[in-house]
């Protein structure tokens, strides 16, 4: 569709059909799911956190005849959050539109754009929550003992049990994922702790044909997510080096925070300022007449925020997305 106006359009329609495309196909993204959006209404702002020290007390609850009940006496801390804005644009050339649009494929040359532009913002996206999730600075990784690549010597199964019991001792609660790596999937399948285990669960299993449903059941956790988007690393006119956005040297062990209250425990959210980006992203079309070409720019404004609470100076007071994660390294040899 030509557009009439070098002013933005709001074209939810394309936006919602290269959704549909993308979720009809495995992208291999999993970021949102780990960091869930949360609509704000501003570009910044901060969030109650309940403090890590207060999510495992046991209080005494007796109380006397005609005495006081006992009462909480902590208080919430304050988290922040600040979005800021990704975009990208891609433009259809009249002539280009006249080439791609042969008869009944109207509108094609406007879709492709929008899933060029799509691509590049939402794979950006992922590589920044992937970048917190797998990250042995900010938390303390866990070396497991043979990598999961030694099919033989391997024990998945048993690293595995140990993060989700010290996950449990430090926040008192279950991880809803396990986050590995696509390549991580497939050394799993020729494991034998895990093709044992398959066989005595689901007998009769094409091992070939395992699931993340499959390999979640084996693990005794809810989900498993793999991540299996890539990108090309390389420098501009170099030849592609196609990287997986999700490395295959680390696996995670993730408390997701689900709901509608911020004080809810979990890894992190992804902050979605609504008056500027009322979706993740949005899709907006205008006309640059000098370049005869209609433009599809798709933007977001986001922060992809750690669960945390932060002084008045911007340190990290109290660390929940610490206390929500179990990270292994040493995944592959």
């Amino acid at each position: 569709m030509r557009a009439k106006t070098d002013s933005a359009i709001y074209r939810p329609d394309l936006g919602m059909t290269v959704l549909e495309y993308a979720e009809g196909r495995t992208t291999g993204l999993i970021g949102l799911e780990i960091m869930p959006l949360f609509p704000v209404n501003v570009e910044s702002g901060s969030y109650p956190v309940i403090p890590k020290e207060a999510l495992l007390k046991l209080p005494d609850t007796e109380r006397a005849p005609r005495g006081n009940y006992n009462r909480g006496d902590w208080t919430y801390e304050r988290g922040k959050f600040g979005t800021s804005e990704n975009g990208w644009e891609e433009p259809v050339d009249d002539t280009e539109r006249v080439l791609i649009e042969q008869e009944g494929s109207d509108g094609i040359a406007d879709f492709i754009a929008t899933q060029r532009a799509w691509n590049h913002i939402m794979k950006r996206q992922e590589k920044r929550i992937a970048d917190k999730v797998f990250d042995p600075v900010t938390f303390t990784a866990h070396s497991v003992t043979n990598e999961w690549d030694d099919g033989a010597n391997a024990t998945p199964i048993n690293d595995v049990n140990d993060g989700v019991l010290s996950m449990r001792a430090a926040c008192g609660m279950l991880p809803d994922v396990l986050v590995i790596a696509y390549s991580t999937f497939l050394n799993l399948k020729n494991c034998d702790q895990i093709v044992d285990r398959l066989k005595y669960t689901f007998p009769g299993i094409d091992i070939n044909r395992m699931t993340s449903e499959q390999l979640a059941a084996v693990f005794n956790v809810p989900r498993v997510l793999i991540g299996g988007a890539v990108y090309d690393s390389a420098g501009e006119g170099l030849d592609a080096s196609i990287t997986d956005i999700w490395s295959n040297e680390y696996a995670a062990l993730i408390k997701i925070a689900r709901g509608r209250s911020l004080v809810e425990p979990g890894f992190g959210r992804t902050f979605l300022w609504t008056a500027d980006s009322p979706q993740n992203p949005i899709v907006e079309q205008y006309r640059e007449e000098q370049t005869r070409s209609d433009i599809f720019r798709v933007r977001h404004n986001t922060d992809e925020a750690l669960m945390q609470s932060v002084t008045s100076a911007g340190a990290v007071k109290s660390n929940i997305a610490d206390a929500c994660i179990y990270l292994f390294d040493n995944i592959t040899t």
